[in-house]
């Protein structure tokens, strides 16, 4: 009799498993998958290269500054040419020099150093620069002016040292960017 249990038992789960498996539980479940390609994501870009820099006089006479020797009424211009690098949908960069003080040297009083100015092609230019789509020739221009109205032996062999002039191309954020 206990057989005749076990098997009527163990017929009984057979059948309600074969009922699942067969399509008649509650198994059965539904499935699906797609793909995407949503494109590759590449870096812009952000550089600047030194050119060949110059000195001119108040005339715009070349000057060799190592060997010049500045009096009180010169005026000297340094202009160096930039190649900058801007790619990139959001980007904008300012150009910032290091490296220049006010007097570096000279009395205060006697000597007046420019803030460097930005042409392109000629033309003023502010900051932040934007891309045009290529390589920017962007020129840098700084004046060193040693006044006239400096008086008696003020500043005699006095050095202003320009050996470590740099120029710094710094990504900044732009209106609506969302960078933080």
């Amino acid at each position: 009799m206990k057989n005749s249990t076990l098997i009527k038992g163990s017929a009984a789960i057979a059948l309600g498993a074969a009922l699942l498996l067969g399509g008649g539980g509650t198994l059965a479940n539904w499935n699906a998958s797609a793909t995407q390609t949503p494109g590759i994501i590449v870096a812009g870009d952000l550089n600047v290269v030194n050119g060949v820099g110059a000195w001119t006089d108040r005339l715009g006479g070349d000057v060799d500054i190592s060997t010049y020797k500045v009096v009180p009424g010169d005026l000297l211009t340094f202009t160096q040419d930039l190649n900058v690098t801007l790619a990139g949908d959001k980007m904008a960069a300012e150009i910032a020099t290091s490296g220049i003080t006010a007097t570096n040297g000279f009395t205060p009083a006697n000597v007046t150093v420019s803030d460097v100015e930005l042409t392109v092609a000629g033309d003023p230019v502010s900051n932040p620069l934007t891309p045009t789509g290529a390589v920017q020739t962007v020129t840098a221009t700084i004046t060193f002016e040693f006044k006239a109205a400096t008086a008696d032996r003020a500043d005699v062999n006095a050095t202003y040292n320009f050996n470590n002039v740099g120029f710094t191309l710094t990504q900044v954020n732009t209106a609506g960017d969302g960078l933080s």
